[in-house]
């Protein structure tokens, strides 16, 4: 049964920091692409960042380059999204996705507010 599960949300003021984690299960995910996405209220989800299966490629959705960093460590199939110099408009729930078995977690919220 593959399992996607989230971590590492909460309340930060802004430029504050946070690091997600999404530990994954069920699947070979060392051979699987691994992608970020949010989806803030009343608005569509959207790709924050990708990343390849060594993860030797990386991508990012323009709003968050620079402040934003995904990895992943194969050996604990765990995939991670840091995020710094947080802003408001980065408050949304945030969610792990395997492109390559269409599964999502259950999302951790990120609240940005002072």
């Amino acid at each position: 049964q593959v399992q996607l599960v989230e971590s590492g949300g909460g309340l930060v003021q802004p430029g504050g920091s946070l690091r997600l984690s999404c530990a994954a299960s069920g699947f070979t995910f060392s051979l699987s692409a691994m992608t970020w996405y949010r989806q803030a209220p009343g608005k569509e989800r959207e790709l924050v960042a990708s990343i390849t299966s060594a993860g030797g490629m990386t991508h990012y959705v323009e709003t968050v380059k620079g402040r934003f960093t995904i990895s992943r460590d194969n050996a604990k199939n765990t995939v991670y999204l840091q995020l710094n110099s947080l802003k408001p408009e980065d408050t949304a729930v945030y969610y792990c996705h395997a492109p390559s078995v269409a599964s999502w977690g259950q999302g951790t919220q990120v609240t940005v507010s002072s």
